[in-house]
């Protein structure tokens, strides 16, 4: 661990202070314990930053256990319990609300760094994963040993090191620190690159992870100078009231063209650009090369890509944020396609539903989904979570906010369209007098 202590030596200056973003497992132990051992030198104020996600039997006696750590160290304790979720995404949102507490406890103290403990494994797996899904260059290249937010720095300094090495150190130094059993279920995608695919790599290189360290930082370098040029290009083809002018976008050929819709994305997600990958670059590619005068999809987490004529703007989808809609005509118009009224249909298939009125509270309702929705599915007892049948459908993230969900006035859910039927379907040789039918926008 030299070499980190000798790195952060050369960073850190008399009477700074650092926000350390501490779970108490040994990544982030060993981190404090390293800065910890620096305190006196260098007259560090250092807080530790807790939070309790409240997921584990253990969370409670791991908070006890880093408080009193800091306590006995001389050490600031901050300190956060995340009470409810309310998306799908647990992770995500766990990710989220995390570093919006590390935010306000920097700017509490108004502290010069947030150091995380994330290591050069974290970093292979991280890039490894993001190939595999899709990205953009700037995702490709992981994350950054320093990374420029607007008041402070966000530092990771074990990001030369490896997750042995880390728990070579605690081991030596008689450290304690507590394990997070679900790093070991292969049922997390970020764990099966871990056990899986990670050994692999180390047993062709041992020192793989400063190999990609160097890809991280070269790739982050073009990056860099792509985004300068891109910057200067946006001044020439891009109006902030009226949008970017499509034909002069064009212009710039295929690849240019894509790299500023990744840059126009990065601006918009900011640090939740991992809602979007390299699919959505080339459905909005596609969108401005097509013949439709006004034209527009949907993008992840409430946000919309719109072809206005000549321009595209890439903004938060106030319309259709959330939706609801009473079905009293032929049609109702929805933001994934539309469900129309019927006469008739031989379908069997999820994007057809029959329904008797005298089984149903009239009249039917077409809205966004609601924390806590379930649905009586169709030859299954009991209930189930919408929230579930779209994990175990593999309904993409970007589309569940604005799917559709099809109740009557007391809202009996009775229909995923595409997806799921309730429990009201009527068979296709029983008596119906209200038939439904589905078509997505493609």
């Amino acid at each position: 661990m030299k070499q980190v202590i000798d790195n952060l030596t050369n960073i850190l200056k008399k009477n700074d202070i650092i926000v350390v973003a501490t779970s108490g497992g040994p990544d982030s132990m060993c981190l404090v314990h390293l800065l910890w051992k620096l305190k006196d030198e260098l007259d560090l104020n250092i807080i530790v930053a807790h939070v309790n996600h409240k997921l584990r039997v253990e969370s409670e006696e791991e908070k006890v256990f880093v408080e009193e750590y800091a306590k006995e160290h001389g050490l600031t304790f901050e300190y956060m319990e995340i009470k409810e979720y309310s998306h799908d995404n647990l992770e995500r949102e766990a990710r989220e609300k995390r570093y919006e507490f590390f935010k306000k406890v920097v700017k509490k103290y108004h502290a010069k760094y947030l150091m995380t403990a994330h290591h050069g494994d974290d970093l292979v797996e991280t890039i490894m994963m993001r190939l595999v899904r899709g990205s953009s260059l700037k995702g490709y290249g992981g994350f950054r040993e320093i990374a420029l937010m607007n008041n402070y720095k966000i530092v990771r300094p074990l990001i030369r090191v490896t997750k042995d090495e880390i728990l070579e150190y605690m081991e030596d130094n008689h450290l304690k620190y507590y394990v997070d059993e679900s790093n070991y279920s292969l049922d997390y995608t970020r764990n099966r690159y871990r056990k899986e695919v990670l050994p692999f790599l180390k047993a062709e290189n041992s020192n793989v992870h400063l190999k990609f360290l160097k890809f991280s930082q070269e790739l982050n370098e073009v990056n860099l100078f792509l985004d300068k040029y891109i910057v200067n290009t946006l001044k020439e083809i891009k109006d902030d009231s009226k949008g970017i002018d499509i034909k002069k976008l064009l212009k710039l050929g295929d690849f240019l063209a894509k790299k500023v819709i990744e840059y126009e994305l990065s601006l918009v997600y900011g640090n939740n650009l991992f809602f979007v990958s390299d699919k959505h670059t080339e459905q909005i590619f596609k969108l401005i090369k097509g013949d439709k005068s006004n034209s527009e999809i949907n993008l992840p987490n409430g946000y919309v890509a719109r072809k206005i004529y000549n321009r595209l703007k890439i903004e938060h989808n106030k319309e259709w944020q959330t939706f609801s809609y009473i079905l009293d005509s032929d049609e109702v118009k929805i933001p994934s396609g539309k469900i129309r009224v019927i006469k008739k249909s031989a379908s069997k298939s999820n994007y057809v539903i029959r329904l008797c009125s005298e089984d149903i509270k009239l009249p039917i309702i077409v809205r966004s989904r609601k924390n806590g929705d379930k649905m009586a599915v169709k030859k299954m007892r009991g209930t189930k979570k919408i929230k579930d049948i779209f994990i175990d459908e593999k309904v993409p993230m970007d589309k569940r906010e604005i799917f559709p969900i099809v109740t009557d006035s007391e809202n009996n859910i009775l229909w995923l369209p595409g997806v799921k039927k309730s429990k009201f379907d009527v068979e296709s040789n029983g008596i119906c007098d209200i038939i439904l039918q589905y078509e997505e926008e493609k």
